[in-house]
């Protein structure tokens, strides 16, 4: 059973398209591609390395995946070497050639098709970009652990990390540090369900009660 993360950017308002630079998704008329650039240093890149992790293979939705064949191919640094060797599960149709090396193609329904694969024996599926892709697999439960390194900036809008279709779940944090530009590296795995409970008295004003009553009526 393979274990599904992700380390992906996001802004304090959610927002994830375009982090790398300004033509790498104007999708929207989105004008701030390339928002992580500012607040790379020394730290943020060892702590990005943490986030990624070792021993993966990555899963990619058709628009990232065409963002890094076109790009990491011919990269020869430590990312670009372990990106071109690692296996390439692309949720993407006929329309999109997978000539980046080791790259598969994920037939049919998403959430069946990467089903399939977690139960498989192998490496870690890391996720990148691919703000679809999520959607997809917190809807049908299948993400065990979510990095996000959240940036000191608001965009306003974007595609966004998460949607309304994620499954309600609790996370828990298992770890944490902060760039020296402000950016916080948060590790999650998912958890049970919801917890809940009540700050309100026991025995409820009649403000309280005529609120609730005005509330109810107003749906």
């Amino acid at each position: 059973m393979r274990t599904i993360r992700t380390a992906t950017f996001v802004s304090l308002d959610g927002v994830i398209q375009a982090p790398g630079g300004p033509g790498e998704d104007p999708r929207g008329g989105f004008r701030f591609g390339g928002w992580v650039f500012p607040f790379f240093d020394e730290k943020l890149g060892g702590l990005m390395h943490e986030a990624m992790g070792e021993n993966y293979d990555l899963l990619l939705g058709r628009r990232t995946y065409e963002i890094f064949s076109a790009y990491w191919p011919h990269q020869d640094d430590e990312i670009g070497r372990t990106f071109n060797a690692v296996n390439k599960y692309v949720a993407a149709g006929p329309d999109t050639a997978l000539d980046w090396a080791h790259s598969h193609r994920l037939e049919g329904d998403l959430a069946g098709a990467v089903r399939a694969l977690k139960a498989t024996p192998g490496r870690d599926l890391l996720i990148q970009g691919s703000s679809e892709v999520i959607h997809t697999l917190l809807a049908h439960d299948l993400i065990d652990q979510l990095t996000v390194l959240t940036f000191p900036i608001i965009l306003g809008h974007g595609r966004r990390l998460f949607d309304e279709g994620s499954r309600p779940h609790q996370w828990t944090l298992e770890s944490s540090d902060v760039s020296t530009t402000g950016v916080i590296v948060a590790r999650y795995t998912r958890a049970g369900d919801v917890p809940t409970g009540s700050f309100a008295d026991d025995s409820p004003s009649t403000a309280e009660l005529k609120r609730r009553e005005r509330w109810s009526r107003e749906g």
